[in-house]
């Protein structure tokens, strides 16, 4: 019973680690990545497509983005998803090649970066925390109704928060590693 408690929370706090890491790639460095627009969906045929399953995405060179459509009727709605997306890049057609120019971060656009992935990460250890949290009352609640005791559920706790310092440290080193790719010129 204790280990299933403790397995739940690891897998959460995964889950958890797995949405901030997400959350870092949406984030531009100043590099050219074709993840910058995985969270862009097109309208294909009618349907909310996601971009790279109607277009192939890849890198030109260090900051030029290329899509190219699977099919060419494709380029006008692509154009239009990107316009609209918060990544604010203007895009380049070229017959049936749609080039997106990455433009330099300014010092101050870094800076403001590096705040945004502050708040990402501070969302990701409150969330870990608060699965944390929600184990710890599961085996307070178990402690009181006699299912263990006092030294079971101490020795849980224990393993939880070592579990919880763990991901917490892997969200901090993401972050050290997010901002050292933010301040590269």
């Amino acid at each position: 019973m204790i280990n299933d408690i403790k397995q739940d929370a690891n897998t959460r706090m995964d889950k958890s680690i797995e949405s901030f890491k997400l959350a870092l790639q949406k984030i531009r460095t100043g590099r050219a990545h074709p993840s910058l627009l995985d969270h862009l969906s097109v309208s294909y045929y009618g349907v909310d497509t996601p971009l790279n399953q109607a277009a192939n995405v890849s890198v030109q060179d260090s900051r030029t983005l290329t899509v190219q459509p699977f099919e060419k009727n494709m380029i006008q709605p692509i154009e239009k998803a990107i316009m609209e997306s918060d990544i604010g890049i203007t895009p380049n057609t070229a017959g049936n090649l749609i080039r997106l120019p990455l433009p330099p971060l300014t010092e101050e656009r870094r800076r403001d970066l590096i705040k945004v992935v502050g708040n990402e990460a501070e969302s990701a250890k409150v969330a870990i925390r608060n699965i944390r949290r929600d184990a710890n009352s599961t085996l307070k609640d178990l402690e009181k109704e006699k299912e263990i005791s006092e030294d079971e559920e101490r020795r849980a706790q224990d393993e939880i928060q070592k579990i919880t310092d763990a991901h917490v440290k892997k969200v901090d080193e993401m972050v050290a590693e997010k901002e050292k790719e933010l301040m590269e010129v």
